[in-house]
């Protein structure tokens, strides 16, 4: 058979896999891996993500004239890849609109509004926490082991004396706000984590550093949670630890406080939040606001603080 005729009978063999069992299932693995070869000259790696894409026949092996061979992504690959790509946008608007959402919210009651920061956060060291570490790990996905997050709430007096031992995270909240006054121990800092996705969420959940991070520059810490494709929450107030609030952000517009956030008294903000915030420009309403009337969904629940109690 000349060779020329071998890569126009990978795209026919591709199809018929679809209806096969036998086919591998793909994952984020195999989407990166895909692109990784388009992007490159096809050299093959010869591992199983590469032998379960040739499989799925979303690659084919093409013959050099040296005599070496290289892969190239098919028809079939390249409507994958286009389908991962409609997915991965469609996730990311549906977080930049809930984030929106919130600012908006928070612009509406008066607050500061920040998005899109990156704050170092002192955390306790290693030594000091590794015990309840080892104690919480997996607790995010079992609502039954919540307690054990009430036992041991996140306090930063406990690290006063060991200083030495402090070790710095950088944090990235996807919305952090602070009460528009002039008074610092009146700012009350929040930060709001928005989740969209449950595998989002449960991943994030057990990372203890990112949240004890963000209850370090916040004195409160809100998961506000999206709903899948039925309107169902993609969580349950259970599964998020009690340190932290639960939001949903319900089909119809409307911002609902599930669990209020317990709040921690921050007497001024650290150094290095001051300067990342002096760099950094705070929304307007403006900003995001759409076109049409602003929506009324407000976060009542929570209580948003009036300037003139402080």
């Amino acid at each position: 058979m000349p060779m020329h005729e071998k890569p126009t009978a990978s795209p026919q063999a591709a199809t018929r896999p679809e209806s096969d069992s036998s086919v591998p299932v793909l994952t984020r693995a195999h989407a990166r891996r895909l692109r990784e070869i388009y992007r490159s000259a096809g050299w093959p790696s010869q591992d199983g993500v590469e032998i379960e894409l040739l499989a799925a026949g979303m690659v084919e092996r093409l013959l050099q004239p040296s005599g070496g061979e290289t892969l190239r992504v098919t028809d079939t690959g390249i409507q994958f890849l286009a389908q991962a790509l409609q997915r991965n946008r469609q996730a990311l608007s549906s977080h930049d609109a809930l984030v929106a959402q919130v600012a908006r919210s928070l612009l509406l009651a008066g607050r500061v509004v920040w998005t899109g920061l990156a704050v170092r956060a002192q955390l306790p060291g290693a030594d000091a926490d590794n015990a309840a570490d080892t104690a919480d790990d997996g607790a995010a996905n079992d609502a039954q082991e919540a307690p054990d997050h009430a036992q041991a709430p996140f306090d930063l007096t406990a690290a006063q004396g060991a200083r030495s031992k402090l070790r710095w995270k950088v944090c990235k909240p996807d919305v952090f706000s602070v009460r528009n006054t002039t008074v610092a121990a009146y700012l009350q800092p929040v930060v709001h984590e928005i989740k969209v996705s449950r595998a989002d969420l449960l991943g994030d959940l057990r990372m203890r550093d990112k949240r004890d991070s963000y209850l370090d520059i916040g004195g409160q810490c809100w998961y506000v949670l999206g709903c899948d494709a039925r309107g169902r929450p993609i969580a349950q107030v259970d599964e998020v630890p009690p340190a932290c609030g639960v939001i949903y952000a319900l089909p119809d517009g409307r911002l609902d406080v599930a669990r209020h956030a317990p709040a921690r008294a921050i007497a001024d903000l650290p150094f290095a939040l001051w300067m990342a915030l002096a760099k950094a420009t705070p929304l307007s309403l403006s900003a995001v606001t759409e076109n049409e009337e602003p929506g009324q969904a407000s976060l009542q629940a929570q209580g948003a603080p009036q300037d003139d109690a402080a």
